[in-house]
């Protein structure tokens, strides 16, 4: 019975992911009706997104992996029909002409980063205190090899470390500010990202005040999960039962996508390795006042340059 289906940040997402949804789609409406073999079962699809942002994250993989993950690489983007919007900052009533210069300055200026024209050639790569700790263990059921893994010791486990997957040890106190790691509640706001303030801590649980989206100013409990990382980068499964949470006073540039701020201080004691990296984290605000950036070398000499990530193939047939 649905008329549409919105899909936001759609460039962020592998190509596979929109191709298993078109042929879920096409099964489910054959028989049904007689558009079931068009394109997403004659479904209207809408994918909204930016290409100058990250694209798929691929581990380990090359820079041809990436562009060839996108979804304009994928048999889909053929049957779409693409619909360009140029974001222009909205000002405020009364503004002076000046303040309208800084703005579209600032605008222009975001957008040379993110298409990778400026500075051309550009081709791409360069109070009450807690301490929680973690219980690691294996999932031995998908391996036959338990030999193996009898010299994994607890502190071998404890001091392992990875994407989306919170640490060993967890220090925080009321008053911190932490982010969620996991989905918990989406219908109370409670997703992976949502920023918090702790207000109480026990044993086995956290109490926390939302700080952002739509739902600021809520008590929440947080309890400890067993979490396990998507991709093990072992040769194992990892299983740590831990809060879902990590210390945010600070976060990570691919983190930040989709945030709205008034103020941010960027930190590049290193080059942005990846595609859109640069113009995500400067586009996070709205005027150039509000941005801050530090960049300095390996010898923590002060730097007025960096190294734009730019994969200007995924914007060929857009």
């Amino acid at each position: 019975m649905t008329d549409l289906i919105i899909w936001d940040e759609a460039p962020m997402a592998n190509k596979f992911c929109f191709e298993s949804l078109d042929k879920s789609l096409k099964d489910i409406m054959s028989g049904i009706t007689h558009a079931g073999d068009s394109i997403f079962g004659g479904k209207v699809v809408v994918f909204g997104g930016d290409f100058r942002q990250i694209l798929p994250v691929i581990p380990r993989g090359t820079r041809s992996d990436i562009i060839h993950a996108t979804i304009n690489s994928s048999y889909i983007w053929d049957h779409c029909k693409v619909l360009r919007l140029t974001k222009n900052m909205r000002l405020q009533t009364g503004a002076t002409t000046s303040t309208t210069h800084d703005i579209r300055s600032f605008s222009e200026w975001i957008l040379q980063i993110g298409d990778g024209t400026m500075c051309e050639p550009n081709d791409g790569y360069a109070r009450e205190e807690r301490e929680y700790f973690s219980s690691d263990s294996i999932d031995k059921s998908d391996s036959t090899n338990f030999d193996a893994y009898e010299h994994v010791t607890p502190e071998f486990l404890n001091a392992l470390k990875t994407s989306g997957l919170p640490n060993h040890s967890i220090k925080v106190k009321v008053g911190a500010t932490i982010m969620l790691m996991r989905n918990l509640d989406q219908s109370e706001g409670l997703c992976n990202g949502t920023r918090l303030t702790v207000t109480r801590l026990a044993s086995h649980v956290i109490e926390a005040k939302i700080i952002s989206g739509k739902n600021i100013g809520n008590l929440i409990y947080i309890p400890r999960m067993s979490l396990s990382p998507s991709q093990s980068p072992w040769p194992f499964k990892l299983v740590r039962r831990q809060f879902p949470i990590i210390v945010s006073f600070a976060m990570t540039i691919n983190k930040s996508q989709g945030q709205s701020l008034d103020y941010v201080g960027l930190y590049l004691p290193k080059d942005v390795f990846s595609h859109g990296q640069l113009y995500v984290a400067i586009s996070r605000v709205k005027s150039k006042k509000g941005l801050k950036i530090l960049i300095h070398d390996k010898q923590r000499e002060p730097m007025n340059t960096t190294t734009n990530v730019v994969f200007k193939e995924v914007f060929q047939n857009i």
